[in-house]
C-alpha cells in the first residue's frame, strides 16, 4: 500500500514585523509496486491514446508511420485488464478502437485488434484539440479506475477552434484525467500544448524527429501504469487572518496550483496533484500571516496529503513562524526556498526572452536570456545552459553577458521553451544522527 511522508524545509525565523512565510514541502510516496510491476488491480487504470491524423501528418509520410508505431508501443505497454481506447484527431475526433464509445480491457486479443485498427489510420483534415479532449473525457466517464491517463500527440496548431473554445474545453475536463502532450516536428504551438498539460497535470515536450516517438510513448505509458494512487490533493490549513499567496509544484516541473484551490472548511483548501506512484515531488508554499511579537511562535500552516474521494489524510507536515530580533537567525535563507525561487525565475526569464525575440524586441530578449544564462550557470542547470547556447552566443556565463544569434533553428528554440519548466532538485545534505 502506498504511504506518503512530508518533509518541510524552511527558515522559520522572521524579522520583527515580517508577514511572509515560505517553505518547500517534499512529498514522497513509497510502498507501491516497483517499476515494471502492476500498480494495482487491472481495472484500477484507464488509458486513452490520441493520435493527430490531420493532413500535415502525411508530410513527410514517415511522420504518420512513426505515430502508428508509437501508438503500437503504447498499446503493448498496457498491462492486462487496463481499460483503453485509441482516438484519431483531426478537425473532429474519431474513435479508432474499439468501435463502440467505451473503453475495453487490454488483453492479447484486444491489443491485436487495436493495433490492426491503428495500421489503417490515414492523414486528412484539420486540427481541433478541444474535440479530441472532449471524446477522451466522454470515454473516461463512468470509469471506476483510480488513475486515468491520456497521451495527446500533434504536429500542428489548433487551427479549427478558437483559443477561447479550446480554453473552455480544457476547463470543462480539468480534474477528470491526466494528459501528457507531445509535439512532433516544429510546426505546433508550445503555448497550446502547455495550456493543456498544465491544466491536466501532465507533461509537455518536443519530439523533434518522428523516429523518437515510439520510445517516448512507451516510456509515458510505462510511467502511467506505475501509478497506484489517483487524484491526491495537497491540503493547506492556515490560521485566522492568514492569506495563501501561492502554492506551486516546483519539482520535477513547475506548475502553479494557486488558482486550482478548492475550499475545504474550516480555513483549508485542497490543491490537485494528480496520480502517484513511487516518487517524490517538491512544492513551494507561501503564506502571509499577521505578524506577532518578538519571541512568539506560530503554526503558520498545516499541510497534508488527502484522498478527496474518501477524505483520508495520508501524510502531514507543519509550517512554522518564529519572530526574532536576531538578524543572524532571520537573514539566513533556506537553501531549498532560494533554489526553487531561482528555478522559477529561470523559467520565466527563458519564456519572456523567447517571446521578446519573436516580437523583435532585441534589447529585452538579450537581457532576459542573459539573465537565464546566469541563473542556469549559478544553479548548475547544465542541460538548460546547453539549450540556451543554441539560442544566444555566451560571452560571460557568470554575468549573463550574451548576444542573440542571428539564425536559430526552430527545433532549438522550441526545445528550450518546452523544457524551461523542467527543474533540478536542490542538493541536500544527509540528516545528521
Amino acid at each position: 500500500m502506498t504511504a506518503f511522508t512530508l518533509d518541510v524545509y524552511q527558515n522559520e525565523y522572521l524579522p520583527e514585523g515580517s508577514r511572509e512565510v515560505n517553505a518547500i514541502v517534499t512529498v514522497s510516496a513509497t510502498g507501491g509496486p516497483a517499476a515494471g510491476e502492476a500498480a494495482g488491480p487491472a481495472g484500477s487504470a484507464a488509458e486513452v491514446i490520441i493520435v493527430d491524423c490531420s493532413g500535415s501528418m502525411h508530410v513527410p509520410p514517415t511522420k504518420l508511420a512513426a505515430a502508428k508505431a508509437a501508438t503500437v508501443a503504447a498499446i503493448d505497454a498496457l498491462r492486462d485488464g487496463v481499460a483503453f481506447a485509441v482516438v484519431a484527431g483531426t478537425d473532429t475526433a474519431k474513435l479508432v478502437y474499439p468501435t463502440k464509445a467505451e473503453l475495453v480491457p487490454a488483453s492479447a486479443r484486444t491489443r491485436a485488434a487495436a493495433k490492426e485498427a491503428v495500421s489503417h489510420l490515414r492523414a486528412s483534415g484539420g486540427t481541433a484539440m478541444g474535440q479530441w479532449l472532449q471524446l477522451a473525457d466522454a470515454l473516461f466517464v463512468g470509469q471506476p479506475a483510480a488513475t486515468r491517463h491520456a497521451i495527446l500527440l500533434t504536429d500542428g496548431q489548433n487551427m479549427h477552434e478558437t483559443p477561447r473554445q479550446l480554453t473552455r474545453t480544457i476547463k470543462a475536463v480539468t480534474g477528470h484525467f491526466v494528459c501528457d502532450c507531445r509535439g512532433v516536428g516544429t510546426d505546433w504551438e508550445v503555448g497550446e500544448l502547455r495550456e493543456i498539460a498544465t491544466a491536466l497535470l501532465g507533461t509537455v515536450d518536443i519530439v523533434a524527429e518522428p523516429s523518437g516517438l515510439a520510445a517516448d510513448f512507451r516510456a509515458m505509458t510505462t510511467v502511467a501504469m506505475g501509478k497506484s494512487v489517483g487524484d491526491v490533493s495537497l491540503r493547506l490549513w492556515t490560521p485566522q487572518g492568514a492569506r495563501v499567496k501561492f502554492v506551486k509544484q516546483v519539482e520535477p516541473t513547475l506548475t502553479d496550483l494557486t488558482g486550482r484551490r478548492v475550499e475545504s472548511p474550516p480555513r483549508s483548501g485542497d490543491y490537485p496533484t494528480g496520480s502517484w506512484g513511487n516518487e517524490s515531488r517538491d512544492y513551494h508554499v507561501c503564506i502571509e500571516v499577521n505578524p506577532a511579537g518578538v519571541g512568539d511562535k506560530m503554526l503558520a500552516g498545516r499541510v497534508s496529503m488527502v484522498v478527496p474521494s474518501t477524505n483520508e489524510v495520508v501524510g502531514k507536515g507543519q509550517i512554522l513562524a518564529i519572530w526574532t530580533d536576531d538578524t543572524v537567525l532571520s537573514t539566513k535563507i533556506s537553501p531549498e526556498v532560494a533554489h526553487y525561487t531561482g528555478q522559477a525565475e529561470l523559467a520565466a526569464a527563458i519564456q519572456e526572452g523567447l517571446e521578446a525575440r519573436k516580437a523583435g524586441q532585441v534589447e529585452r530578449a538579450t537581457a532576459r536570456l542573459g539573465r537565464a544564462v546566469a541563473l542556469a550557470t549559478e544553479s548548475g542547470h547544465g542541460d538548460t545552459a546547453k539549450l540556451l547556447a543554441k539560442v544566444v552566443d555566451i560571452e560571460d556565463a557568470a554575468t549573463g553577458t550574451v548576444r542573440l544569434k542571428r539564425a536559430v533553428e526552430a527545433v532549438d528554440e522550441m526545445t528550450l521553451d518546452t523544457r524551461s519548466t523542467v527543474t533540478k532538485r536542490v542538493g541536500r545534505k544527509p540528516a545528521e544522527d
